[in-house]
């Protein structure tokens, strides 16, 4: 299991360092997690804070 996820870590990151309009859509998502960990941080209650992001995120892919 942990080659295929190396495996795929691997690939994500050739396409997006060869691929601009990749890039820009890796730097985006990487805004929203230090956006989302920011905010996991600095809330009362990290571990419901953490479960609401997981639930954020979740939903998001259900969606799509």
């Amino acid at each position: 299991m942990a080659f295929l996820l190396r495996h795929i870590a691997r690939y994500a990151a050739r396409k997006i360092a060869s691929d601009p309009v990749a890039r820009d859509k890796a730097s985006r998502a990487a805004r929203g997690i230090a956006k989302e960990a920011k905010q996991i941080a600095t809330d009362q209650d990290p571990a419901k804070a953490a479960g609401r992001a997981m639930r954020r995120a979740l939903n998001k892919l259900q969606d799509n």
